[in-house]
């Protein structure tokens, strides 16, 4: 499956939610989170999680902490109080919007769409 069409406008929810159930994680600890959850059919790139990373600390949704791990600064996220109502709306919204997206592609008893997935 082609998931890259698909996630792009998911992304800042997957974050938030992930976030909101992990506390605190780091860029690469994300995406690999996602890859896991959706046994290797979703793959978030460096240049897809980080702007949303970027531009949620922006809005106020994330805050940042730094620490040495191996001799290497590791920058992890974590999300503030409007960060975690910010996880639950959308997250809501986008189960929403996934219930509503069913019932316009399941296909009506007797159309030739029927037999799709068979």
């Amino acid at each position: 499956m082609d998931s890259k069409e698909y996630i792009k406008g998911t992304i800042k929810t997957i974050v938030l939610k992930l976030l909101a159930e992990q506390e605190r994680m780091y860029g690469y600890e994300i995406s690999q989170r996602v890859k896991e959850l959706s046994s290797g059919e979703i793959e978030l790139t460096y240049g897809a999680l980080y702007p949303i990373l970027y531009k949620l600390e922006k809005d106020g949704f994330l805050m940042t902490h730094s620490e040495i791990v191996d001799g290497r600064v590791r920058k992890y996220y974590s999300l503030t109080k409007s960060g975690n109502e910010t996880a639950k709306v959308k997250v809501a919204e986008l189960n929403r919007f996934v219930e509503l997206l069913q019932n316009v592609l399941t296909p009506m008893p007797g159309s030739n769409l029927s037999t799709w997935g068979a």
